[in-house]
């Protein structure tokens, strides 16, 4: 696809965005009035209504039943007649899963070449191999009970002047650990708190408790941590209540201070980046500007032997038989393909769908259902091999592109890739998304221009420039790949200098 600059004002020629030559809807780059004439190609059509920017127009007539498609692909059936210049949208295109043929991997697919070149970025060696971006002091709740206190303990740091080297003092308090059926909910939990506890960009941790809940402080210590975690244990119910467990957390974490002080930063190759994948407050112009942009940074990034992390399981509904065309092997298409239908299984006692998921303002941002939605987001992992498939919250230990099943909520995603180890987020809007992680630099990239000036304390990239015609995909995607490396050497997003600090794991089980 191609971008015409529009600086000197819309034409019948650049109004519109046609993605792909089998399509029969474009994408209006700019709000349509009815009656105005647009062309793509040798189609010159009059819009029969006002189609608002980042919505499709039909190119052609659809009949009742009929395929809608962009992307090259199917996104839904009319579900009336359509005709050439109508606007096509939820009211007239109707969500249908779809059943793909797909294409298994016969063979193993090798992962591209390495580049010649490998850039390099200051980061923490940690005593396992990783790497850190962030030095951080964690506090981190047990349980619900713990959680008032573990924000007593981390607020008394709010102020503080941390030495070069240092962070902060980043707390988790959060509203599960009790109430849990043991067994899959209280496993999962376990891991992701354990993952965010014994992450590279943590030198050292706090956990406490009430003392009588479910997850207990002792599963975080002595042999259940890893080899040369710093974690210590506390309970409100033997440290003597709120304010004396809040002293003794300050005793640990100023000594811990002072240590990570000592650990300087030094330079590592860009092949220890873990980046995690995510969107929110998607729009049309996401698979347009945005997630196409990331896709090529990921691409740079597997070159230089580093990994890519796609999640948001129910983002890829529709479109998971392109990632089985790229997978590894079969061994890993199949295990993406059973993640799906886990999740299937996960909606069913609830009565959901996968289409549930498009929110309010995805559909006022142009996007019609969840098939529309997956194929625009997929596009943020780029073109390499798909080498693993992991479970939410699971340790990511393969290099290139890797999928972890999480849900599409924000948070909850987060917190997943967090735990699997990722040291850098990218993060694609379009609507605009206020979100953060503690310990996790968070990178924001808008896939329109609009919402990087309304939101621009928020927005660290500008990716609305290539629909502008301004800049293309290759240098956004560049620009996003220097953003990486200086953010991974302690550059402070706009989400950290904002303070954003959403921790919130993923409850699958009752609660008792």
């Amino acid at each position: 696809m191609e971008f015409v600059s529009i600086s000197g004002g819309a034409t019948a020629e650049n109004a519109v965005i046609h993605l792909h030559p089998s399509d029969n809807v474009a994408v209006a780059r700019v709000p349509l009035e009815a009656g105005r004439e647009i062309q793509v190609g040798d189609r010159r059509v009059r819009v029969r209504s006002a189609v608002p920017a980042g919505h499709k127009v039909a190119l052609d007539p659809i009949p009742p039943g009929a395929s809608v498609i962009r992307y090259g692909e199917v996104i839904g059936r009319a579900g009336a007649p359509i005709l050439p210049g109508d606007h096509v949208h939820t009211h007239n295109l109707k969500f249908e899963e779809l059943s793909f043929q797909y294409e298994f991997p016969t063979g193993e697919i090798a992962p591209p070449p390495s580049a010649r070149s490998v850039p390099t970025f200051m980061g923490y060696l940690r005593e396992d191999g990783r790497v850190g971006t962030r030095n951080y002091i964690a506090v981190m709740a047990a349980s619900n009970c713990a959680a008032h206190t573990v924000e007593l303990i981390a607020g008394s740091y709010r102020s503080a002047a941390f030495p070069t080297n240092v962070d902060g003092v980043a707390g988790f308090p959060h509203g599960d650990g009790c109430g849990h059926a043991f067994g899959p909910d209280v496993d999962q939990l376990r891991r992701t708190i354990g993952g965010v506890l014994w992450h590279p960009n943590v030198y050292a941790a706090v956990m406490v408790g009430l003392g009588c809940e479910v997850n207990q402080v002792a599963d975080y210590l002595g042999r259940n941590a890893p080899k040369g975690a710093r974690v210590v244990g506390l309970t409100l119910q033997e440290s003597g209540g709120t304010s004396a467990t809040v002293r003794a957390a300050r005793r640990f974490i100023d000594e811990w201070i002072e240590r990570a002080a000592a650990q300087p930063r030094t330079p590592v190759p860009a092949s220890r980046i873990v980046l995690g994948l995510n969107c929110g407050g998607s729009d049309s112009f996401s698979g347009i500007t945005a997630n196409p942009a990331l896709g090529r940074c990921c691409d740079r990034l597997v070159e230089c032997g580093a990994t890519v992390v796609l999640a948001e399981t129910p983002e890829i509904f529709g479109a998971e038989h392109l990632l089985v065309r790229r997978a590894r092997n079969r061994a890993v298409a199949e295990k993406l393909l059973g993640f799906i239908q886990k999740y299937k299984n996960y909606l069913k006692p609830f009565e959901g769908s996968f289409d549930d998921n498009p929110s309010p303002g995805n559909k006022e941002g142009g996007l019609s259902n969840i098939l529309e939605k997956s194929l625009g987001a997929v596009a943020k992992a780029g073109s390499s091999p798909l080498m693993d498939a992991v479970d939410y919250s699971e340790r990511i230990s393969s290099p290139g592109f890797v999928f972890m099943n999480t849900p599409g909520y924000d948070p909850v995603s987060l917190a997943g890739l967090a735990a699997g180890g990722v040291n850098v987020i990218a993060f694609t809007t379009g609507r605009g998304s206020a979100i953060g992680f503690p310990t996790i630099p968070v990178l924001k990239i808008a896939s329109n221009s609009g919402t990087f000036r309304r939101m621009r304390d928020n927005m660290d990239i500008d990716a609305g420039k290539i629909a502008g015609g301004e800049k293309t995909i290759d240098e956004i995607g560049e620009e996003i790949f220097e953003a990486v490396l200086r953010v991974a050497s302690g550059e402070r997003t706009r989400a950290e200098l904002l303070g954003h600090n959403e921790f919130v794991p993923w409850r699958i089980g009752p609660v008792l």
